[in-house]
């Protein structure tokens, strides 16, 4: 055997060593503390079980990805998605605590493609005392005071002038109306004082920048989803930025999110900086909208398609609307707050539960939960007692695994008639 054979034996020797050892390192990962990983299978090499992650399925059922390994592995396992290394939890209680001790038993992490995409400076991706500090500022906005006292009145205008204006339209997609509804006033109470074109490209950065590139990266339409976001994040980056720069200047006061947000960054010790300050405003710009025009379209097309649900949701806001005063007026916070049980379905989603976790909880509760609660009825009140509806085209959700829809939910609205 020539010299030149036994050199390529013994290199095709080391990759195979290389490859078993890579192949064995891959589906036997080690952790770097004391104790076990749970059961489970990292999937194929690189991929991992991303595939069968994204697999779509109907809303109400627990995806089959999920079913499959809770059979197979209990309530806690580990897998491999998108390139990332993860534990899965689907035990209520777990899930609770793993919120409620955040930085004790728990540190809570992101797939790195959440990093790449919204941005590395993102606040949401840090860990520590840093979500109280976050929750304190953004509550000036959109926690129960800020909302009682500037933000009620602009949606009540806002959403009145947008339905308005959708009556002489047509069918349109009721999730895209919400969307841009929300984004219209939105934005200037993040940064007021910008010149109308300036305002415009923000709005338009805002809208762009969502979550709906959260699907497989199998599924070629993503990677346009995400160049848009990207470019998005960017665009609206340089607007934030100069809108900084110029108020940082000027001094002047606004009245708006970014004199908050100026005013924590000077005081001693502050965990605010440019890049900090610019992706806060970015992304509550950003996913305001997109939870609520989302919840909303599943309300309408599910109270389209139930009767009862809906003469009960006419019936409490019409006693409402009877018992003002000033029948032009929108909803007041002591409506909203004391009149609309059946429009917020009562103590399932109360702050705590184990039940129905669906603005998180602990350090991580969504802190737009209060926004969206009261966007909702705004949106419903005026819906149903100025207007008659039919959806055109309905929707369906489906999970892949995150909730979207197959279809826009299309309606038309009508003035009522005067009684």
């Amino acid at each position: 055997m020539s010299l030149m054979s036994n050199v390529e034996l013994i290199i095709i020797a080391l990759v195979v060593v290389g490859i078993s050892k890579w192949l064995h390192r891959w589906y036997n990962p080690k952790i770097k503390c004391n104790g076990m990983l749970p059961p489970g299978s990292m999937g194929f090499p690189i991929i991992g079980e991303t595939i069968e992650f994204f697999k779509p399925c109907g809303q109400l059922e627990i995806p089959p990805f999920f079913q499959k390994r809770m059979l197979r592995y209990g309530s806690l396992f580990r897998t491999n998605i998108m390139g990332s290394k993860t534990v899965i939890s689907t035990d209520s209680d777990v899930i609770f605590e793993i919120f409620r001790q955040e930085n004790q038993s728990f540190v809570l992490s992101y797939p790195d493609i959440f990093v790449k995409v919204i941005g590395k400076d993102n606040l949401f991706f840090k860990t520590g005392n840093i979500h109280k500090h976050i929750k304190k500022t953004t509550m000036h906005l959109i926690g129960s005071a800020g909302l009682k006292r500037n933000m009620i009145g602009t949606m009540n205008q806002a959403t009145r002038e947008h339905l308005r204006w959708k009556a002489s339209e047509g069918a349109f997609d009721l999730k895209d109306a919400v969307s841009n509804l929300i984004t219209s006033y939105m934005t200037p109470k993040l940064i007021s004082n910008l010149k109308p074109e300036t305002q415009t490209k923000l709005m338009d950065n805002f809208k762009a920048f969502n979550i709906e590139w959260f699907r497989s990266p199998f599924d070629p339409s993503t990677w346009k989803i995400i160049y848009k976001v990207h470019k998005a994040r960017r665009d609206a980056t340089e607007v934030i930025k100069e809108a900084l720069k110029k108020r940082k200047e000027s001094r002047e006061k606004h009245g708006d999110f970014l004199d908050t947000l100026l005013e924590d960054m000077e005081k001693e010790g502050s965990i605010y900086d440019q890049e900090s300050v610019i992706s806060l405003l970015l992304i509550i710009g950003a996913i305001s909208k997109d939870s609520t025009s989302f919840t909303t379209a599943l309300t309408v097309n599910y109270i389209s398609k139930n009767p009862k649900v809906l003469a009960e949701l006419k019936k409490e806001h019409e006693a409402i609307l009877q018992k003002r005063e000033n029948k032009e007026a929108g909803v007041s916070w002591e409506e909203y707050k004391n009149n609309t049980t059946f429009t917020s379905m009562g103590k399932d989603l109360r702050s705590g539960s184990k039940t129905l976790m669906v603005f998180g909880g602990g350090m991580r509760q969504c802190v737009g939960a209060d926004f969206l609660r009261l966007q909702m009825t705004v949106f419903l009140h005026h819906l149903v007692t100025t207007y008659d509806f039919s959806v055109v085209q309905e929707c369906q959700m489906i999970r892949t695994p995150l909730p979207c829809l197959t279809k826009n939910l299309l309606i038309n609205i009508s003035p009522k008639s005067p009684k």
